[in-house]
This record gives structure tokens, C-alpha cells and sequence, in this order.
């Protein structure tokens, strides 16, 4: 049986009764002081940290996030559920978060299916206490299966079996923007060579309340339209790998079953020079 990714409020209200949960919130301090779901602690980092997929860059982000989740309590026997305000409000965050304790090795997490919005929506409680958790060894198990790092990448660009997915925002994809914290915060702008493009918010139902992934079947036909099917080799890139977990959770959960995440993605990418781009509109609108 796969493994559960998505949790509904009412699931993780249940859950909560029945386990140890940690629940982390991936937004800013600020927000989270004006109300979060109860117990809950703040880990922010997990939406802001940019990494490099060396091995140097690999370890700092280990040794890092290794802390911010024994300081959050978090330990082998407890579920972590990440959540957000909703899935299409930060880029991606919970998922990244949930992305980060897989690839770290913690398989027991989740997202809260609509994110805080939806908590409330159904209404569950909110709170201000801020919440002081004992720190645990958060233990690390990597997962390389779920990684790619820029090397793999350069080297699937000469592999007809590996599809690159490129999830970003329209302006980005077409060159005019290198990021969403800027034009120009990253020092090129363009698209990694033979990528295929799926911008992140087509996976999702906007016309929703609370906005939520489209149907297995709508996301298998979306994929196809580019001839990405279920079987296929896939990694996905964003700019740092937020868009791109979200995508990941959206095709996990369609039955695609290969997938990697650049999580280095366009802010490693663009910042070597030696490493090939497309520049200017793409030839396939």
C-alpha cells in the first residue's frame, strides 16, 4: 500500500488523538503569532533555505535541518504534518517540507490537504500560545532516490530516458524573469536544455474554495498533452525545489512512480556558468 501523503483536517484531528504528531507551520514568524493550529511550532526555514546540490551543499543542509527538527521535537515514532495556508499561497512549501523529512529519512509525515485555510474552514481551532517542544535526535536516513543533484541533471541532458519537468512560473520559463524573489536575484535567466514545461498551478483546482490537487485522471491527461506518462524516468525543477515538491506530491499521487526533485533547481543552475541553458522564448509555446 502507498504510503498516505495528504491529510484532510478531520485526519489529522484524528490522528493527533491516536499518535504523537509534530505539526510544523512553514510560514513566517510573523503570521504564525497572529494564529496557528494548536501545539503547533514554526519552522519558516524549511520554505527560505536555499541549498547547492554538492556534497558540501548536501551536508551543510543536513547538519541543518537535522537541528531545526530535533528542536522541533521530532524523532522516529512521531508524524510530522506540514502545513501552509493553502496549497497554491507559498510556492509549494508544506510539500517542500514534506519532500525535505522524506529525502532526510523520515517517511512518518504528511500535508494538511488545503492548509490552515482548510483547518479552519472546518472548524477546527486556531492559537497564539506558542509552543515549546522538549528537543529529540531527529535521526538522518537520506534518501538518494528522490534527490537529483546538478550532476545527475547534466547528465540525464544527454539521456533520452530521463524527462526534465520545469514547473515554474510562465515569466520564468519564458526568460523574462530569473526567480520569484526578483528578475534578476539569480545571475541568469532561461530554461535547462530540453526541459519540458508544466507551470505549478495547473496541477491544482483553483476554482475551489480551498484550492486542491486535480484528479489522478486530470493530472495523468495534463502530463500526457507534453508525453509524460506514469512509467516515465521524471525530475522536476523549480527554482529551489518548493514548486517542484508540490508537483512531486501532485504526480505521487497520480501514479507516477519515478520522480526526482532538483532541489538545487534554477538558483543552482543559473549560478554556473559552465552549465548549459536556453535562452529567449521557448520554441514550444
Amino acid at each position: 500500500m502507498s504510503q498516505k501523503i495528504l491529510y484532510t483536517p478531520q485526519e489529522v484531528q484524528e490522528l493527533i488523538s491516536k499518535e504523537p504528531v509534530v505539526l510544523i507551520d512553514i510560514r513566517d514568524a510573523e503570521q504564525f503569532k497572529k494564529g496557528h493550529i494548536p501545539n503547533a511550532v514554526n519552522i519558516p526555514d524549511i520554505f527560505f533555505y536555499l541549498s547547492e546540490s554538492t556534497p558540501e551543499g548536501l551536508n551543510n543542509m543536513h547538519r541543518k535541518f537535522k537541528d531545526l527538527f530535533s528542536n522541533a521535537g521530532l524523532s522516529a515514532e512521531k508524524t510530522a504534518i506540514v502545513y501552509e495556508d493553502s496549497l497554491n499561497n507559498r510556492y509549494g512549501g508544506s510539500c517542500r517540507g514534506y519532500w525535505l523529512l522524506n529525502y532526510l529519512g523520515h517517511s512518518r509525515s504528511g500535508v494538511l490537504d488545503g492548509g490552515l485555510s482548510a483547518w479552519i474552514k472546518a472548524g477546527f481551532p486556531v492559537s497564539k500560545e506558542i509552543s515549546l517542544p522538549k528537543p529529540t535526535g531527529f535521526s538522518l536516513k537520506p534518501n538518494n532516490s528522490i534527490m537529483a543533484t546538478k550532476d545527475d541533471v547534466l547528465k540525464a541532458l544527454h539521456n533520452p530516458s530521463v524527462i526534465l519537468l520545469d514547473d515554474r512560473d510562465k515569466v520564468e520559463w519564458i526568460g523574462e524573469s530569473s526567480s520569484p524573489y526578483g528578475v534578476d536575484f539569480a545571475p541568469r535567466k532561461g530554461r535547462i536544455p530540453g526541459a519540458r514545461w508544466i507551470e505549478w498551478y495547473e496541477f491544482m483546482d483553483q476554482t475551489l474554495e480551498v484550492p486542491a490537487f486535480k484528479s489522478k485522471e486530470a493530472i495523468q491527461k495534463l502530463c500526457a498533452k507534453k508525453g509524460i506518462f506514469p512509467d516515465n524516468n521524471i525530475i522536476i525543477y523549480c527554482f529551489k525545489g518548493s514548486r517542484a515538491s508540490n508537483t512531486y506530491i501532485a504526480l505521487k499521487e497520480s501514479g507516477f512512480k519515478n520522480l526526482r526533485v532538483y532541489f538545487g533547481s534554477w538558483n543552482e543552475w543559473s549560478r554556473h556558468p559552465e552549465l548549459p541553458i536556453e535562452e529567449g522564448p521557448p520554441k514550444e509555446e
